[in-house]
């Protein structure tokens, strides 16, 4: 049970970081740092927006953007942390 656990907080971990990075690249080409012409930047952009829209385009269904600010993968990224706290403490007892 234990590996199972650790399983799945490792999963969530890695796809905490997959937000973090999605939102990095996607300010990064907003300020023109790096241009999605090239490929592999754009194969990465590409699999980072497939994987994390659609859990973001459901959380900013409900909260909406302030001031041109998109807060929803803060709050993907706050719920998953809490998940993962949880889930120990749910399998293991």
């Amino acid at each position: 049970m234990i590996a199972l656990v650790n399983l799945i907080t490792t999963i969530i971990q890695l796809y905490i970081w997959c937000l973090i990075i999605s939102v990095i690249l996607t300010w990064l080409v907003q300020f023109n740092v790096i241009n999605t012409s090239n490929r592999f930047v754009y194969q990465i952009g590409d699999f980072l927006y497939r994987i994390t829209e659609p859990v973001l385009g459901r959380v900013r269904a409900f909260i909406p953007s302030i001031g041109g600010i998109d807060l929803s993968p803060v709050v993907v990224i706050l719920l998953l942390a809490f998940i993962q706290q949880l889930i120990p403490e749910l399998l293991l007892g």
